[in-house]
């Protein structure tokens, strides 16, 4: 073999190990979004333990360089098989340590940060011990051999980057496309090795790399093959051994269990959306109040279960309801689940109901019409992905979207166990130009519940929701017993508690889990 093909496989394995790593990565990065929420944070933990550990890699492979050749060929190995099964160590910590149906799991946590930890040093061992190995097949000036590396490296990184979410997430999902991932590395690795460099190891070397190399590929295999029931016992962990439905679209995962009525779950990427039990006391409370006035023309932005619409058109006078959801998973199933059909009474076959399947701040940029009532039914304000569809930003177009005398029913998250973020929700509002008359629903609501912690059925009580009626004049909730049911207004000693919070804007989120 010539210097010159000897030289471009090594870059060739420079390539393929980069665009593995950098899979290994967004992997995790992707996974502990999904888990724990809070892709920013998870974003950050992962990037900056990551680097750091790099450079721990790289001080370490100085001890490695007289055994270049075997020392690389183990770092792949125990890379593939760290990298590979990172995300079914990652999902397991969550199903098995985290409460049923919760996100928070202290074991995900640790987890994420010990992957990130091992990974980075890993991959920071291998261009120390690839340097070593390029000069072994040329000598040339060490300038001239780190361009190369770092050019091999960085172009793998690009290929791995656009192959994670355009290639393996979509077509291979994130845990096989890992095990798939570290097989390739480890493959790459041990091809390298043994085929330019099998002279540089003893015959006792090489059996021990082949053996070491076997079993890593054996273990990727076998998880591949159990992969799918290993995801079935995760979701049941996780939810409960009731799942009906579990779907990944091209937005999120989505879970239903349960059957009809009062047992019914809809799960949105691990969270809960819509709980049969007392989902009717959520969607009265974010609907009843902003109906009280003229409400022809109603928009609903989120609600893909139909549920807040089911609530609209319990109101004589509705001519119009438009949804605006961005996944049409949910609006197929809204549709066609027997069970979440009947919860939603059939909502999508009345002809007043048209939907759009776009995000909301974009569609709202450019509305067709003006509205009565506009009905915010998004995910909480504390997931990162939705924190712009609380902002001053998106609020100033909604109220655009407003007809003269109209209101805006916003969704705004627990009031006791996140004040800071209810409170951020109503400022910004107010930063935007409406006027705000904030409410809650949970604990004991007189005609629903028969005691603080049961209601009259002998269910746990309904949990804390808190919402913000706004509109361009000071908003009206409803009649007396409306009012008295939804506990208008809140605390006033609250609201002054949280009088100056800033407005949570696109360029300074302010919402955090």
């Amino acid at each position: 073999m010539t210097p010159r093909t000897g030289r471009f496989l090594v870059l060739a394995g420079v390539f393929i190990c980069a665009a593995c790593g950098l899979v290994y990565e967004l992997e995790l990065v992707a996974l502990a979004s999904y888990l724990i929420g809070d892709s920013v944070t998870q974003a950050s933990v992962v990037l900056s333990v990551m680097v750091f550990a790099m450079g721990i890699g790289s001080l370490l492979a100085k001890h490695l360089r007289c055994r270049a050749a075997a020392g690389f060929a183990l770092v792949e190995a125990a890379l593939a098989l760290v990298g590979g099964l990172s995300a079914m160590a990652l999902y397991a910590a969550f199903a098995w340590t985290g409460d049923r149906g919760e996100v928070w799991a202290s074991g995900s946590r640790y987890l994420l940060v010990a992957f990130s930890l091992a990974i980075g040093l890993l991959i920071g061992a291998e261009v120390p011990l690839l340097m070593v190995l390029i000069q072994r097949i040329r000598r040339q000036d060490p300038s001239g051999a780190v361009s190369d590396l770092f050019a091999a490296d960085y172009v793998g990184a690009l290929v791995g980057g656009l192959a994670f979410p355009f290639l393996l997430l979509p077509l291979l999902g994130q845990l096989t496309g890992a095990l798939i991932t570290g097989a390739i590395n480890a493959l790459a690795g041990g091809a390298l090795v043994f085929g330019l460099f099998r002279h540089d190891l003893s015959v006792r070397g090489r059996w021990a790399l082949v053996v070491v190399n076997v079993t890593v590929l054996g273990l990727l295999a076998s998880a591949a093959v159990l992969v799918g029931d290993f995801e079935a016992a995760a979701r049941r962990a996780v939810y409960g051994k009731d799942v009906r439905v579990a779907v990944q679209t091209d937005v999120q995962e989505v879970v239903l269990t349960g059957g009809r009525h009062a047992s019914l779950d809809l799960y949105l990427d691990g969270r809960l959306r819509v709980s049969g039990r007392d989902e009717h006391r959520y969607h009265r409370a974010l609907v009843a109040p902003a109906m009280n006035g003229p409400h022809a023309r109603v928009l609903i932005l989120g609600g893909g279960d139909g549920l807040a619409a089911r609530e609209v058109l319990r109101h004589p006078g509705v001519r119009r309801v438009d949804v605006v959801e961005l996944d049409p998973g949910v609006v197929r199933l809204a549709r066609r689940d027997p069970a979440l059909s009947e919860l939603n009474e059939q909502v999508y076959r009345d002809p007043r109901v048209r939907v759009v399947h776009s995000d909301a701040f974009r569609w709202l940029r450019s509305p067709p019409r003006t509205y009565d009532v506009v009905i915010s039914d998004l995910p909480d304000p504390g997931i990162t992905a939705s924190t712009k569809l609380y902002s001053q930003e998106f609020y100033g177009l909604a109220c655009r979207a407003l007809a003269v005398g109209g209101r805006l029913s916003v969704h705004a998250g627990p009031v006791a166990a996140r004040p800071r973020v209810f409170w951020t929700v109503e400022a910004t509002l107010r930063a935007a130009g409406l006027r705000t008359e904030p409410y809650r629903v949970g604990g004991r609501l007189s005609a629903f519940a028969a005691g603080p912690d049961r209601t009259a059925d002998g269910a746990p009580a309904p949990r804390d929701w808190g919402f913000v009626l706004a509109a361009r004049s000071r908003p009206v909730v409803g009649p007396p017993r409306t009012a008295a049911l939804l506990r208008v207004g809140v605390a006033s000693a609250e609201r002054t508690r949280m009088r100056g919070l800033a407005p949570s804007t696109l360029v300074h989120p302010r919402y955090a889990n």
